[in-house]
């Protein structure tokens, strides 16, 4: 329990951290000069901690559990002594200007970043058989849920009253420091509590060129995904010369995979009917939960002209679902089994909230719209923990690092896929409708949102929106939440075609059988 307890804080440490930076992003520009390049800070881990996942859950297969788990917090928290000191010392040689080195640092940080969500499952599962696994593995929703929560109220607070805290640091350098006590603690915890969970076999050696493939597959991948649309639209050659180079990389690392004694990624995972669908449900409504965190603030500031802090507690009920949502469902399923049905029960709870944003009225009250996010939160909390469950249920245990690094990577890069798409449908229905009125789009999409959470809205910049401007974002986003109904149900129906494998009692290699 006090290695759980270590491994649990460790992912608070990097989830927090998706979330905690985004309410400092206007003081950090403003302190770094860097207006130009504020997305990056977002976009440098994002890139980082999508990429290395895969290699992260190869390297558990192949190494000491504890090793690994350690490594990436050390990585994290060198990070985030880095990025609390961008700038403090002027341009540095190579990294140039204070924003550039917080870029940079941040790509560090992402790296370590990675290893934490990945670890944690990989060693939750080492440490609980299958059948008790589902009451543990809910924890991480609700840790997930909870830094949601945190992030920014901690971020906001850190950055406005943090120089009254430690006099002469500036307020948001804070928010990347507060990660060393508890990641120093976790590392204790780690390092004094954790047995080594060595792999079961002998190594083979770690092939270095399937890992470059991936790397520079990856990386200009998700850069292409994460451009300012305003600058760089899809047939822009900068988007498609990284999409060109994603897919060649791509292609040549899975080639390469086909043909190594010992992959990365063992591609014979998805023979598994388990695998294969649970991941590619997992690629739809990971893109559906980022859709719901990123477009409904804007829907709270542009439609009701609430307050950019009010549009941003508005995702409490939400986080709150998904805690509650994650939580019940590992329990019922530890108690009674039947993990399918609880993924069926909680996407059909998704699709009911969906359908309550997707056809709001503009006149819609606020806490009406925190009884439909709440019953979303609900939703979406058992794709946290169950569809991992099934997937380690099913696979051999020495192949366990990968597979489950691979969910965790299929619903991070349908996330960022996704984003992009949904952002593209937002703008696409504004141009057809403010133009008509006379009311040019003011900011583009893509400043409003980072892979963070939403920016700085337009109605918090201009005070209440006009009429105008509300009917045309009222519209926009219904759309985007009717596209994101089409995602739930493509999950759905994917789901329905996951085998139920009775949970295993112990981690010894998986039955065969459906139930």
């Amino acid at each position: 329990m006090l290695t759980f307890a270590g491994v649990l804080l460790a992912m608070f440490l990097g989830s927090l951290d998706q979330t905690i930076v985004s309410t400092a992003l206007p003081r950090i520009v403003e302190d770094l000069h860097g207006l130009e390049r504020f997305t990056w800070v977002a976009t440098a881990y994002l890139v980082a901690s999508t990429a290395l996942v895969p290699i992260y859950g190869k390297l558990a297969d192949m190494y000491s559990r504890r090793k690994i788990e350690v490594t990436a917090v050390i990585i994290f928290l060198i990070g985030s002594m880095l990025c609390g000191l961008a700038g403090e010392f002027g341009p540095l040689p190579l990294l140039g200007d204070g924003m550039n080195q917080l870029v940079v640092f941040r790509a560090i940080q992402g790296f370590g970043g990675a290893g934490l969500f990945a670890m944690a499952f990989i060693i939750i599962a080492d440490l609980f058989p299958p059948a008790e696994r589902g009451r543990y593995q809910g924890f991480t929703g609700a840790v997930f849920g909870t830094s949601s929560v945190l992030g920014p109220f901690l971020g906001g607070f850190l950055t406005d009253h943090g120089s009254n805290l430690i006099p002469g640091v500036a307020g948001w350098r804070l928010v990347f420091y507060v990660n060393l006590p508890l990641g120093l603690l976790a590392l204790w915890f780690i390092l004094t509590q954790m047995p080594a969970l060595r792999p079961r076999s002998q190594p083979k050696p770690f092939d270095y060129l399937s890992a470059a493939l991936l790397m520079a597959g990856l990386v200009p991948l998700v850069m292409a995904l994460q451009l300012n649309r305003a600058v760089y639209g899809w047939t822009d050659p900068v988007t498609l010369g990284l999409l060109a180079v994603a897919v060649v990389s791509l292609a040549g690392f899975v080639f390469r995979s086909l043909r190594h004694e010992n992959p990365i990624l063992d591609f014979q995972l998805f023979q598994n009917p388990v695998f294969r669908t649970a991941n590619g449900a997992l690629f739809l409504l990971g893109g559906a939960f980022l859709g719901i965190i990123i477009f409904q603030p804007l829907f709270m500031v542009n439609v009701l002209g609430v307050s950019a802090t009010k549009a941003g507690v508005s995702l409490i009920p939400l986080s709150m679902g998904v805690v509650m949502g994650s939580l019940l469902a590992g329990q019922m399923v530890s108690r009674y089994g039947h993990y399918k049905r609880w993924m069926l029960a909680g996407l059909v709870v998704l699709l009911g909230g969906l359908s309550l944003l997707a056809t709001m009225p503009a006149n819609v009250s606020y806490y009406q719209v925190l009884g439909y996010l709440l019953l979303c939160g609900i939703g979406l909390g058992p794709t946290m923990p169950l569809y991992t469950l099934a997937i380690q249920n099913a696979i051999e245990p020495r192949l366990l690092g990968q597979a489950t690094s691979a969910s965790q990577f299929f619903r991070q890069i349908g996330g960022a896929i996704t984003a992009s798409v949904l952002g593209a449908v937002l703008t696409l229905t504004l141009a057809q409708n403010l133009p008509a009125a006379g009311a040019p789009l003011l900011v583009p999409v893509r400043q409003l949102v980072t892979s963070e959470g939403p920016a700085l809205p337009v109605g918090a910049a201009s005070g209440a929106a006009s009429p105008v401007m509300r009917a045309a974002f009222s519209k926009a986003i219904s759309r985007v939440y009717f596209v994101n109904i089409f995602l739930v149900v493509g999950g759905l129906l994917l789901t329905l075609f996951v085998p139920e494998l009775p949970l295993r009692k112990t981690n010894a290699e998986p039955g065969a059988t459906a139930e």
